[in-house]
């Protein structure tokens, strides 16, 4: 046995995980790319948030083309889409964040709090996932029905 093999098999005993110049290139990169998503995230989160505002003053500057209560309602639902999409790149923002000071320390504490961030922003995007395909089937459903009801 190698030494290589024999640090390799040690260290897989105390469950660490060596990376190697390579792995440490891509995360790296990965990291570029997480932090530019999570930029354009925050900025479109900003637009999502100024549009609910431009519908919620709307009604003033076009002379009641909304009622005071669509106007409220539409921004609620702008807010409530922004309060949704600000975790999911709040999350990617943390583990580009972390992910930096792991390669530049070798921190292990950074690592693992940058993949738990990075497993934070995918659960939360599979768990919306799943709730936004739902609905679908359920609108789907629903509109059914109500085309059945139709005929009859």
């Amino acid at each position: 046995m190698e030494k290589s093999d024999v640090q390799q098999t040690s260290s897989l005993e105390k469950n660490e995980l060596i990376l190697d110049a390579k792995s440490i290139v891509y995360i790296t990169e990965t990291r570029k790319w997480a932090k530019f998503l999570a930029i354009l995230g925050f900025v479109f989160l900003g637009l999502i948030i100024l549009l609910g505002l431009f519908f919620l003053l709307i009604g003033s500057i076009f002379g009641g083309f909304l009622g005071v209560f669509e106007r409220v309602l539409i921004f609620l639902v702008y807010i409530a889409i922004g309060a949704l999409y600000f975790f999911p790149v709040y999350y990617l923002f943390k583990f580009s964040f972390f992910i930096k000071k792991a390669v530049e320390k070798y921190e292990q504490k950074d690592l693992t709090i940058a993949f738990e961030n990075l497993k934070s922003h995918y659960k939360f995007i599979g768990i919306l996932t799943i709730v936004v395909l739902s609905l679908y089937v359920l609108i789907g459903i629903v509109a059914a029905i109500i085309g059945m009801a139709k005929i009859f």
